[in-house]
């Protein structure tokens, strides 16, 4: 280390998979050295000789990002220029940032990073070839390399390495602070998207999501312009090639309910829909591990036990090192970090060349009044996709309490949508006709009334819901039509006991059961206010009622 002037476990070997494609293109110059490509044996040996984290029983990499322990969901930025002014939905979750305020944030950072030690890898980001981009992270602490590694997809092959040049550059400084007065941010954590330049920043925040998340909103930029369909999901496929997408927050189940014995894993986040099949941008997965359970997800759990796993924020016993996935002292949204492949049944291609047949919107009902499943026509899956009601699980988000909110989050995925909406749900529309997808919308929240009353669903029952539906099951049962929003829900289901599909049934008194379902539907009438303006009347008319007006 340069300040001790010793060398770390990687020194010898820092610049055997260098790129010729060198920092000095970046404007990162004096520094002290880079290690590029690391492989994640290496990494971790370098982050624990750094006091990084330390390792736990089974091997797994275990390190505290500090304050940030969930996404600064208000300090994301786009810098405002010619060649993307009139292609961003500028608005809550996509700031501008003038060229000059970050010319100078860049500049600061350069400085910053002279005489440092620096992480470099050169991976991709979309299992497609026809649609991968070459992205490069740059990073100064050696566990952000490693849940780039994990996350991204390596080049193994030396010379393709050698020859390496990005597309886009995301540089990771959780110590380089901004200064609200000078940046004109919110705070003194920022990320910083510059689509001219092709370069990302994330500064003031050591949670590795944001690294995942700037990238998916790169590719939720980038495919769509290429036709290709950008989701916020999970994927996975059956023995006939029935491929199933999952859509919905975090906390929502996607991971939990794709990661079924019975089907093969694409991907447990952030997917492509070309004209081909169904692709996953990413190389691994992360996992909520809060309370994490062997008997319900063993194959997410034994990961939690595996070298190569980096564990954020999860509690362990200094002396045993046994870690402990039930305490949430310092977070709700502990989380797990592993390769794909440590799940036995994934993809190893990360990609399929088939249509999805069946596509799932996941919303976790605090309310406690939506059904467990319900089978949308067109209109209502678009007019779903765009509402795109949950609700924000704690922990997922800096500043969030205990009791899940009720939130809209359109396309379910809203803080990394670039362009509007609709952009979105048109494209969405074009796939699931191309390919005849059924669309569901299953409540995984709660059930006989709202959160702090009710109970959360059985995760048993939704897999079976879920099965039925992924086989044909349900395509024959008999189905009543909601009075409210006008979906069809099945009036049974293999192995899920009927009064389930009628969710009043939980409650004790069945008009306090209409009247949250009434709330409801006037959140949602009022929420799709907000697209009135970009979407066509027809849309609006696949919306729900008010109760008065049926009654």
């Amino acid at each position: 280390m340069k300040y001790l002037k010793i060398n770390t476990p990687a020194s010898a070997h820092a610049t055997t998979n260098k790129s010729d494609y060198g920092l000095e293109n970046h404007g990162l110059v004096h520094l002290e050295r880079v290690y590029w490509n690391l492989p994640t044996a290496a990494l971790v040996e370098e982050a624990v000789f750094r006091g990084e984290g330390k390792l736990v029983a089974g091997g797994a990499f275990q390190t505290y990002t500090g304050k940030w322990t969930a996404r600064a969901a208000n300090d994301k930025y786009f810098v405002r220029e010619e060649s993307t002014e009139n292609k961003i939905d500028w608005g809550e979750y996509n700031r501008p940032m003038s060229p000059e305020k970050f010319s100078g944030l860049f500049a600061r950072l350069q400085a910053f990073w002279q005489g440092e030690e620096l992480f470099v890898q050169d991976v991709y980001a979309g299992a497609d070839p026809d649609y991968r981009l070459p992205v490069r992270v740059i990073s100064d602490k050696a566990w952000s390399a490693h849940f780039a590694r994990n996350m991204l997809i390596s080049e193994t092959d030396l010379a393709k390495l050698k020859e390496f040049i990005p597309d886009f550059t995301v540089m990771v400084s959780p110590g380089f602070k901004l200064d609200p007065r000078i940046d004109g941010t919110l705070s003194e954590t920022a990320i910083v998207i510059n689509f001219a330049q092709r370069l990302v920043i994330i500064a003031g925040s050591s949670y590795a999501g944001e690294i995942k998340k700037s990238i998916f909103t790169l590719m939720n930029y980038l495919m769509p312009l290429q036709d290709v369909m950008s989701m916020h999901c999970s994927a996975n496929v059956g023995d006939d090639g029935d491929v199933a997408l999952f859509f919905g927050l975090s906390g929502t189940g996607k991971t939990t309910l794709s990661a079924d014995p019975k089907r093969r894993l694409i991907g447990d986040d952030e997917h492509g829909w070309s004209d081909t099949g169904v692709f996953n941008y990413e190389a691994g997965c992360y996992a909520k591990a809060i309370r994490l359970s062997e008997e319900a997800e063993p194959e997410i759990h034994a990961c939690t036990h595996k070298f190569g796993t980096i564990l954020e924020n999860v509690i362990f016993d200094p002396s045993s090192r046994e870690i402990d996935l039930d305490d949430e002292s310092l977070t709700e949204n502990t989380r797990l970090s592993y390769p794909l492949e440590y799940i036995p049944n994934s993809v190893p291609e990360k990609m399929v060349k088939s249509l999805p047949k069946n596509v799932i919107f996941l919303t976790a009902d605090a309310q406690g009044v939506m059904p467990p499943i319900a089978k949308l026509s067109m209109e209502q899956a678009i007019y779903h996709f765009i509402s795109g009601y949950t609700s924000k699980i704690a922990g997922t988000e800096l500043g969030l309490g205990i009791e899940p909110e009720i939130t809209f989050s359109a396309c379910f995925g809203a803080p990394f949508m670039v362009h509007h909406p609709y952009y979105y749900a048109n494209l969405l529309r074009k796939k699931a006709e191309q390919s005849g997808a059924n669309i569901w919308l299953v409540n995984t929240g709660w059930v006989g009334g709202k959160f702090g009353v009710g109970k959360r669903i059985s995760i048993k029952h939704t897999r079976n819901m879920l099965n039925a539906a992924m086989e044909g099951k349900l395509d024959n049962v008999e189905y009543r039509k909601d009075k409210l929003f006008g979906f069809e829900i099945p009036l049974s289901c293999p192995g899920v006991p009927d009064e389930v599909f009628e969710p009043s049934n939980a409650w004790g008194d069945k008009d306090d059961y209409w009247r949250k379902y009434d709330a409801l539907v006037a959140r949602y009438i009022e929420n799709f206010k907000l697209f009135k303006d970009g979407v066509p009347d027809d849309l609006v008319k696949a919306g729900p009622v008010r109760l008065k007006e049926v009654k």
